[in-house]
């Protein structure tokens, strides 16, 4: 019974790290010092601002505001935590388009 315990453990152990391998992050463009917003769009507050060389995890993606950054010109917001969005067009996702799930 106690085999058995540690291979729940040990495949618990192995989940979590392919989890945590699984997580992908994107750069912010090189020299920018990034607005992070509370919404999809300029008109939304601003809640910190990100650090050159910072790089984000992408967990879903809004329309909202056109920005014109280094990436191109794009409508799509990245929420990059609870409440915090940043401009695609800032962060270096290797696609014009959504590379994650939209936003619900």
């Amino acid at each position: 019974m106690s085999v058995e315990r540690v291979e729940e453990d040990d495949n618990s152990s192995a989940a979590a790290a392919v989890a945590t391998e699984s997580l992908r992050y994107y750069s912010v463009a090189p020299g920018v010092r990034l607005n992070v917003r509370s919404g999809p769009g300029t008109s939304y507050n601003l809640v910190r601002v990100l650090p050159e060389g910072a790089k984000v995890h992408i967990y879903c993606q809004s329309p909202g505001t056109t920005i014109s950054g280094p990436y191109g010109t794009s409508n799509i917001w990245d929420n990059i935590g609870n409440g915090e969005y940043v401009s695609d067009a800032f962060v270096q996702t290797g696609s014009d388009g959504y590379v994650a799930p939209r936003c619900g």
